[in-house]
């Protein structure tokens, strides 16, 4: 199996608002490898994220393409396959956080077939990870918005996807927990060998990473 993730040839993708036509992304060519530390940076609207979200497969191509090729060919991508954190938390309001964090896992083992240790105990073990496990039993309407963004985390980690894409995940912290963040991303993905990709316009996030990408006006710039 090939140990590129994704890899996007020439995509684009363009929204239409009424008569106007918005390229969000212009042509973009990249590739994520297994165990990629990538920090995308740029100003806001330049096209972050909407890249993530193609690479997610949550958005598809207006032009171009983008292949999954280091992923199980026929099978969804997520949960198991790519987890994501969003700019806001976009918990279920209905679950508690540990149910949050548990479906991932409930979704990815019936998907595969496969049954390891029980959803529960390793939900509870991804909140414990992020600091947040005494608010197991919390409904997210009775989190702070740096609690629920630590319960975000932890659900895209429970079900050890292969890559994890991260759209801003420190914008509403102060500089400790956005710190504390990156390291527990970072940590994750030494653990599970995953690739990370963090689209930030954050230096001190990008300085963490390995390799910063640059996009501007919906064109990736450079990444080195």
């Amino acid at each position: 199996m090939t140990d590129i993730l994704v890899e996007a040839d020439r995509a684009s993708r363009t929204y239409k608002r009424g008569a106007t036509a918005v390229e969000a992304v212009v042509a973009a060519s990249c590739r994520v490898e297994a165990g990629s530390r990538i920090a995308v940076m740029g100003p806001s609207g330049s096209g972050k994220t909407t890249l993530l979200r193609l690479m997610a497969r949550l958005d598809a191509p207006t032009a171009g393409s983008l292949t999954w090729p280091g992923l199980r060919a026929g099978e969804p991508l997520r949960p198991a396959q790519i987890g994501v954190v969003f700019q806001t938390a976009s918990l279920i309001p209905a679950l508690t956080s540990v149910e949050n964090v548990e479906l991932p896992i409930l979704l990815a083992e019936e998907r595969a077939g496969v049954c390891r240790d029980p959803p529960r105990h390793r939900a509870l073990a991804a909140l414990a990870a992020c600091g947040v496990e005494p608010m197991a039993d919390k409904l997210p309407e009775q989190l702070s918005g740096g609690q629920a963004q630590r319960v975000a985390l932890a659900r895209a980690m429970a079900a050890q996807p292969r890559m994890i894409l991260a759209d801003e995940p420190t914008g509403q912290l102060d500089r400790a927990g956005a710190l504390w963040l990156i390291d527990r991303l970072l940590d994750w993905a030494d653990r599970a060998h995953a690739a990370l990709v963090v689209a930030t316009h954050d230096a001190a996030v990008a300085e963490r990473m390995r390799s910063v990408w640059h996009m501007d006006h919906g064109r990736l710039e450079a990444h080195e």
